[in-house]
């Protein structure tokens, strides 16, 4: 590990949100290396500074007392006498394949609603351990340039689908270059970008998740998630920026992918 992958994970180990494998990587490195003891120090001190600081508000105790007497009182709920019936053994077990019917279309329903789930979360985990694998040292780019023009034939002949590659430079997020990685077995695009001083691995593939794309943000493993689909692709981007600066580099993305005056 070098002092520009350390430098990346230093916050992450002061908040808790690596691995075993990476934790020991990162401290191990910093035992040797005297710039990112001190870069080390200096977030940790500033940690500890705002913890004791003693910013978090606390609301008194009056205000609660306050509230409380501001909300309407609740009213009794007036519970309407059930009204019985005699049914014939028509009206029952006609009642009873309608209910059959509606229950198995449910429970069908359901199986399928449950296996998506699972499938796009198993997705979202690959995902960010391959966010994380990439951010070792050697692991992180194949082609290393700016130029989108070199990024995006690099990938031809090396997946079934051609990754747009867009350069947001001006936009804030600086074009690193791409690799190439694997994620549910199948190989896929990896576009790399950078935020300051944070990656961004934007992963691109033809069936990538389950058919349902939404783009939420998750957070998972200290990581943020961003998920949507484009012309046919699935796009997946991984980093450990704001949830609201994630969203605006999929914004960006998208924009890019539709310049304003295009059909």
């Amino acid at each position: 590990m070098n002092c520009s992958d350390s430098e990346i994970l230093l916050n992450a180990l002061i908040d808790g949100e690596l691995d075993a494998g990476h934790a020991r990587d990162v401290e191990k490195h910093v035992a040797a290396c005297s710039a990112c003891a001190e870069k080390l120090t200096e977030i940790r001190d500033l940690h500890h500074a705002v913890s004791a600081a003693g910013l978090k508000m606390t609301a008194p105790a009056h205000l609660r007392v306050r509230i409380e007497k501001a909300l309407p009182l609740p009213t009794a709920r007036v519970i309407a006498p059930r009204k019985f019936f005699q049914t014939s053994r028509r009206t029952f077990f006609g009642g009873f394949a309608v209910g059959t019917a509606l229950s198995a279309a449910l429970a069908a329903s359901l199986v399928l609603t449950v296996v998506g789930t699972d499938q796009q979360q198993t997705i979202a985990n690959e995902v960010v351990s391959a966010h994380i694998r990439s951010l070792q040292a050697g692991h992180l780019i194949d082609v290393e340039t700016s130029d989108q023009h070199t990024v995006k034939p690099w990938f031809n002949g090396k997946l079934d689908v051609a990754p747009p590659v867009v350069d947001l430079t001006a936009q804030g997020f600086r074009l690193l270059g791409g690799r190439l990685d694997y994620i549910d077995g199948e190989s896929v695009a990896s576009v790399v970008y950078q935020r300051r001083k944070h990656i961004i691995n934007l992963f691109v593939a033809q069936r990538l998740g389950a058919s349902h794309a939404s783009t939420r943000i998750e957070a998972i493993q200290g990581y943020n998630v961003r998920h949507w689909s484009e012309a046919g692709l699935d796009f997946w981007a991984v980093s450990d920026i704001a949830p609201d600066e994630l969203s605006e580099f999929g914004q960006r993305m998208v924009a890019a992918l539709h310049p304003a005056g295009s059909s």
